[in-house]
């Protein structure tokens, strides 16, 4: 048989019309054209603070920050320095963000489902909380539960008593504070093996139901096995919690825990408005699936309950979750919206009053940029691996 001499192409040499060339010089000049203009900004903000005789730098953070903060979650006066005051509006942003996503959720899954629900007076209230909450300004929002309803609420002598020790008047919400002893440390470790221990059952759970066939209940299994491990461990370290509950003195409660008004009315605020947008999430995720998957779900047998918590919901949060990441980041960078009812987040300590004080505009302002940024890429990432998991995977 004869041999084939098959020639090799020879090499292409420079050319501008070859798209790839063309391609490399592209970048290449867009890439100059920004490092060129981030030069030129850092050089003419060097020359604007050396003529208005400004320092830079962020030893400002290691002074004393010399004003008090309202609502902290550890101790904080006027001697306290700059970084500390930082610390505060951190957490105050973070405890917000954390305790709105927890509610914005219950409630928009809640409502999302009841927009779906075959009694006309559930589906038409449903509907009119979301046409309502989510066609309102966030900033009015907050402003109505601060003014018109927090503000306008007794004095504290004439407390609204509420179930549980627990009082609400124009100073805020008071709450008994639990107070655990020593020994409570190992209840913390006892849940942390539970859950651990859950999660493996999940695990085998799963193993199980591929191999056989057969269901287990991973829920009240891994419930009950949580309850019966804590219990155990709180019996054996001989762990207390005592409760100190709020007493009404001649000028305002002493003792318990005060949730200041501007906290509620922020996290109350926050929490039924990004509630109203997740609720459509849910509806249109659950639209999403197939009427088929529901009548395969009704010939097996499954309750209306069974079959949205096993088919329907599991095959929507692949729907669902992708825009509900942009609900929980949205809602983390609102928070900033309580610097208007005078809620000490990071935008009111940091950005307000240390850049009043300090004069570090830019210091202050890159820090603040920082923060929500790593927020919001620390949640994106949380969010994105659970996407992962529940995504429909191709064979």
């Amino acid at each position: 048989m004869a041999s084939i001499d098959t020639a090799q192409a020879p090499p292409r040499g420079f050319s501008f019309n070859d798209p790839v060339v063309r391609g490399v010089i592209y970048q290449v000049v867009v890439a100059v054209l920004v490092v060129a203009f981030l030069v030129w900004i850092v050089n003419n903000t060097a020359i604007n603070l050396k003529a208005q005789n400004k320092t830079s730098g962020f030893d400002f953070l290691w002074k004393t920050a010399g004003f008090d903060i309202s609502f902290t979650l550890f101790p904080f006066d006027r001697t306290s320095l700059y970084w500390q005051a930082f610390l505060v509006g951190l957490t105050n942003t973070i405890l917000v963000a954390a305790i709105g996503i927890f509610f914005a959720t219950i409630i928009g899954f809640t409502v999302g489902i009841a927009r779906l629900s075959s009694n006309y007076l559930v589906s038409r209230l449903a509907t009119v909380y979301v046409e309502t909450i989510r066609n309102i300004p966030l900033l009015l929002q907050l402003f109505f539960w601060y003014f018109a309803v927090l503000k306008t609420m007794p004095s504290v002598r004439d407390s609204l008593a509420l179930p549980l020790d627990t009082f609400i008047n124009q100073r805020g919400l008071f709450v008994p504070k639990p107070i655990p002893d020593e020994q409570f440390v190992w209840v913390w470790v006892g849940l942390a093996v539970a859950l651990v221990l859950w999660f493996a059952l999940r695990q085998w759970a799963k193993a199980r139901l591929e191999k056989t066939g057969k269901r287990f209940p991973v829920f009240l299994g891994g419930l009950a096995m949580t309850l019966v491990i804590v219990g155990l461990v709180w019996v054996a370290s001989g762990a207390s919690v005592s409760f100190d509950p709020p007493v009404l003195n001649r000028f305002n409660f002493k003792g318990g825990l005060e949730l200041p008004p501007e906290f509620v009315a922020l996290v109350f605020g926050l929490s039924i408005y990004t509630a109203a947008f997740i609720a459509e999430l849910v509806r249109g995720g659950i639209q999403s699936v197939s009427h088929g998957q529901t009548e395969a779900a009704q010939a097996l047998g499954l309750q209306d309950g069974d079959r949205l918590r096993l088919v329907i919901v599991p095959q929507a949060m692949r729907v669902i979750i992708p825009p509900l990441t942009s609900q929980y980041l949205n809602l983390t960078k609102n928070s900033s919206l309580g610097a208007a009812i005078g809620y000490p987040e990071l935008v009111n300590v940091f950005t307000g009053t240390t850049l009043n004080q300090t004069g570090r505009a830019i210091e202050v302002i890159a820090l603040t940029m920082l923060v929500y940024l790593i927020l919001s890429l620390g949640t994106s990432a949380i969010m994105n691996w659970y996407n992962a998991r529940v995504a429909l995977v191709e064979r």
